[in-house]
């Protein structure tokens, strides 16, 4: 059962939080009404998220003063837990060094309109995961990979990721 909530955050962070279900809501209906239409969606779907993933890591990776550090990659990608992005998943647990990053989300926007939306868990899992591969494109554009272990759409506390050389 999905556990997913909300922590209290600044009016700008509920923006973000707004704009991200927004983009979760035109996702999964796109999905919804592609399986209704019979067609195999999820891997247009991922194919699109990926390319979506590998350009926004070139632009990261173009922001960094040294492309090969993963401290660098993280301060572009995630800053501090104080920055909206991090507040918007409710972020802790930002971590960087050499050759990782690491981060918990405690929250998750696209999971909540995903729910608003009726999906059974299965589904939101699924949305999730085809979700991620923006952030798995992200890792790759970088030259890292991700490790996903916990996501808040299979049930758990967190969703746990770690970028790793």
């Amino acid at each position: 059962m999905i556990k997913n909530v909300a922590n209290p955050v600044e009016e700008i962070v509920n923006v973000n939080r707004a704009q991200i279900e927004h983009r979760a809501t035109w996702m999964g209906l796109i999905y919804d009404e592609m399986v209704k239409a019979g067609i195999d969606a999820e891997p247009i779907i991922r194919r699109a998220i990926k390319r979506t993933g590998l350009m926004h890591g070139a632009n990261f990776k173009k922001q960094c003063a040294d492309p090969d550090s993963c401290v660098d990659f993280k301060n572009v990608f995630l800053g501090d837990e104080s920055k909206v992005g991090p507040q918007t998943f409710h972020m802790t647990d930002i971590r960087a060094d050499g050759e990782n990053v690491t981060v918990n989300f405690h929250y998750c926007a696209l999971v909540s309109a995903w729910k608003k939306l009726g999906f059974d868990d299965q589904t939101i899992a699924l949305l999730c995961d085809m979700a991620m591969d923006g952030d798995r494109g992200i890792a790759e554009a970088m030259g890292l990979s991700l490790t996903l272990t916990d996501t808040i759409a299979s049930g758990c506390e967190t969703c746990k990721l770690h970028f790793h050389k």
